[in-house]
């Protein structure tokens, strides 16, 4: 479509689109007129307003308004006319100080901050995307709690530190808690779950009667935990209020909370990540180029991240309204998503 555009409907289209980026209004034809300096009148320009809303490019929002661009207008903008600005020095500096310095804590603190840095320079949500990680175990051990519950505390050889509380059967002696770590820490320590996960329930099932009833219980108690989060991600989102700064309407509120409620699900964190699996680098999804975003009017621009090896460890992006700025948050999550990488390794 865009070969099929001479130079001064090109012109024209590219003004109202980045009007409407700076503005989010709709643009007429006298306004035009003047961004360009006078160099066509107000009929000649209404005309080739006319034939680009003819083409589906624009739309008018009522009758006596100017013309905003549609979401295949804004789809043919990033492709062929969007010009990609440079970080300033000052973004950079910004970006790698804050997800350096939340390296200091865990992996999840680089996160945290890539997350929230993105949000805060793009005035839209920042969104990072972690699988759980198949990282060798270095220790795992259970931690008596309140009367029928025991923490579960396990860190891997990558420095990932996790917890998560189990409920313990009646009855059960602190020994056992004791026992269960022993057993546990000499099967686990140098593998991964999944890799010994299948031994570890044959061993239980061959062998327990050398183990205690109740320990071999809370030993299927903490496998079973662990095992089940390993499938899931983690999502982080922040930055979520920067979406509703061009809510109108209700139904707009509406969306944009069911986009909330839909970003929270294993089946969406999975999708996401196949938007950005595969990819070269920053793919830019308008609209209704995917479900998800469409009925809340939203754009994402997502960017895969890897470790040393260049597997895929997760996806780095923003979400924010259709008439985002393009131009400088693409190089943005490119950048970010890259950093990221490199200091998880």
């Amino acid at each position: 479509m865009i070969s099929e555009l001479n130079d001064r409907s090109r012109d024209i289209f590219r003004q109202i689109v980045e009007a409407y980026v700076e503005t989010g209004e709709p643009i007429g034809s006298r306004t035009i007129s003047k961004r360009i300096n006078g160099n066509l009148s107000p009929a000649t320009i209404r005309n080739v307003m006319a034939d680009l809303e003819e083409a589906g490019l624009l739309f008018a929002p009522h009758t006596s308004a100017g013309r905003l661009p549609t979401e295949a207008g804004l789809r043919m903008f990033v492709d062929g006319f969007l010009e990609l600005g440079n970080l300033t020095d000052e973004e950079r500096t910004e970006i790698a100080s804050r997800c350096a310095a939340g390296g200091g804590g865990s992996i999840e603190s680089v996160l945290e901050e890539a997350s929230a840095t993105l949000s805060g320079l793009s005035h839209c949500a920042g969104l990072v995307l972690a699988p759980k990680t198949e990282s060798p175990l270095r220790h795992i051990e259970f931690v008596g709690l309140s009367p029928g519950r025991a923490l579960v505390v396990l860190v891997t050889e990558s420095g990932m530190v996790e917890n998560r509380v189990i409920e313990l059967p009646p009855g059960l002696q602190a020994s056992a808690l004791v026992e269960a770590t022993n057993y546990l820490g000499a099967r686990l320590v140098g593998r991964t779950i999944d890799e010994a996960q299948a031994q570890i329930a044959i061993e239980l099932e061959q062998h327990r009667a050398e183990l205690d009833d109740l320990t071999a219980k809370v030993i299927e108690a903490g496998m079973a935990t662990w095992a089940g989060e390993q499938k899931s991600g983690t999502l982080i989102l922040r930055g979520q209020a920067n979406l509703l700064d061009d809510v109108t309407a209700m139904t707009e509120l509406e969306h944009i909370r069911a986009l909330f409620e839909a970003l929270e699900t294993k089946e969406t964190m999975v999708k996401l990540l196949n938007l950005a699996d595969g990819a070269e680098g920053v793919e830019i999804f308008i609209g209704a180029d995917n479900k998800l975003f469409s009925m809340a009017g939203c754009s994402l621009i997502v960017g895969p991240y890897h470790n040393s090896s260049q597997q895929l460890v997760g996806a780095i992006g923003v979400i924010g309204p259709t008439r985002m700025n393009y131009a400088r948050i693409i190089p943005m999550v490119d950048y970010t998503a890259k950093l990221v990488g490199r200091l998880l390794g």
